[in-house]
């Protein structure tokens, strides 16, 4: 019997209009070729995944575990085709893509495969650091044990400020439901609604953690909180990742009831602090930079403010409205939006001294504290930048990077997302391919 990958590539016919039914034997040259110079392109040239879902096939095709007209076959053969559909929307254009979707259509076809039904279940995932095989029946199984991991810090705290994973620190609008941060063990999104009405001041008024579930340590867990709700549990009563082996990898601690909460996610060496300071809550996170970016689809990363930051649209420059408060001025056009409630907000001297009081070091966190009370008038905040500046101190891995003094206002690779010209690679890319296609499909004719 002909094994899955050479029926998959021999049935790729489909996938070339006009080439004829003839033309499958012959084609099998051709694939190699284009696989070659597909694979020999760096994978940032594309967003498409093609690739990714060709390369899983494969693999779970590969060998006896799944044999032609076998049931596992086309449990693989529909989660090809769920994968392409994932993937549609950036591949359009790709020769590949295409390629494979007609590929998969004949295949099915040609093994009875029904479009409904299961698909081949997930690899599993063991947390980054870990051997699969030593952990199966350790009691350390949900304990994250890399030798010496890197960890990153992101938080958001105020009018809301943000400071990423990579240490970029922006101040933002994003009014309404932005992610922080999503990726495959755990996803976290807030809501920031105006301080006031008609206010284009903004802060955190509602935050969900989503613990997802994980092997024998975790079930999925829910947390949400927020303005003057707290919780000291998730949103099921429990305080722990419930009735698995390894739930106690994940708790729930109240340090100060109803203004401090801590979250630990041992089994991906992961620690939360969530704190309702005033009215609003703010978020801290101490996460190795394996988890951070263990996520399948890179492109879920698109919004991801944690890694990606703000978007542009989105960024006020408080330097400016700081430096301008000082001067007395307005400020140039397009900064910042104007106060919120001018009969409510500090003046900047009082603005100044009140922040100088918790903060003495005229760090960014400084600079955000001003700016926040011009904005919004709420003296609270004040505390919400001592406490976010407090958070690093207690979690960022890097003690040198306590206090920040240049703000971010351009992300890096910001550019290309925002219709820069596609990198070179991409270019030369596409001509090589286009200069070659017909020297392939004259060797297939032959």
């Amino acid at each position: 019997m002909q094994p899955p990958r050479a029926r998959l590539v021999g049935t790729g016919r489909a996938g070339w209009m006009g080439m004829g039914r003839g033309a499958a034997r012959s084609a099998l040259g051709f694939w190699p070729a284009l696989t070659l110079l597909l694979c020999s392109l760096p994978a940032a040239t594309s967003p498409c995944k093609i690739l990714k879902c060709n390369s899983e096939f494969w693999s779970a095709t590969a060998g006896s575990q799944a044999a032609a007209d076998s049931p596992e076959f086309c449990a693989a053969l529909r989660t090809y085709a769920l994968c392409t559909r994932r993937t549609a929307r950036t591949c359009r254009g790709d020769l590949a893509f295409h390629s494979a979707v007609h590929g998969i259509e004949d295949l099915m076809g040609q093994h009875n495969c029904s479009r409904e039904g299961p698909t081949a279940p997930p690899r599993p995932r063991t947390p980054p650091g870990g051997d699969s095989q030593e952990r199966n029946d350790s009691p350390e199984t949900c304990h994250y044990r890399q030798a010496a991991p890197n960890y990153t810090h992101c938080g958001l705290f105020g009018d809301p400020h943000l400071r990423t994973f990579t240490d970029r620190f922006q101040t933002c609008m994003v009014r309404g439901a932005w992610p922080l941060i999503d990726n495959d063990y755990l996803n976290v999104q807030v809501t920031n609604t105006p301080v006031l009405p008609g206010s284009a001041a903004t802060a955190t008024s509602k935050l969900t953690i989503i613990f997802k579930n994980f092997q024998e340590c975790v079930e999925q867990k829910v947390y949400q909180a927020e303005m003057d709700e707290l919780p000291a549990a998730f949103a099921d009563g429990s305080k722990n990742g419930g009735d698995k082996h390894g739930a106690n990898s994940l708790k729930i601690t109240e340090k100060v009831s109803g203004q401090h909460v801590e979250i630990q996610a041992k089994y991906i060496g992961t620690t939360i602090v969530v704190r309702q300071v005033g009215r609003y809550l703010t978020f801290a996170v101490r996460m190795p930079e394996e988890v951070v970016h263990a996520v399948e689809d890179g492109d879920s990363q698109g919004l991801y403010l944690c890694l990606r930051g703000c978007p542009l649209s989105q960024q006020i420059d408080f330097q400016a409205v700081h430096a301008a408060a000082a001067q007395g001025t307005r400020g140039p056009h397009g900064a910042s939006p104007p106060p919120a409630a001018p009969g409510d907000t500090f003046p900047y001297e009082t603005a100044v001294a009140k922040c100088k009081e918790k903060l003495p070091v005229e760090d960014l966190y400084y600079q955000a504290c001003v700016f926040d009370l011009l904005t919004t008038g709420d003296v609270n905040f004040t505390l919400a930048a001592y406490y976010a500046l407090e958070d690093v101190r207690s979690l960022h891995s890097n003690k040198d990077k306590l206090h920040l003094y240049e703000r971010t206002r351009e992300p890096p690779g910001r550019a290309s997302a925002s219709g820069a010209p596609p990198a070179p690679w991409s270019l030369l890319g596409g001509l090589l391919l286009l200069r070659l296609l017909p020297t392939l499909l004259e060797a297939v004719a032959a």
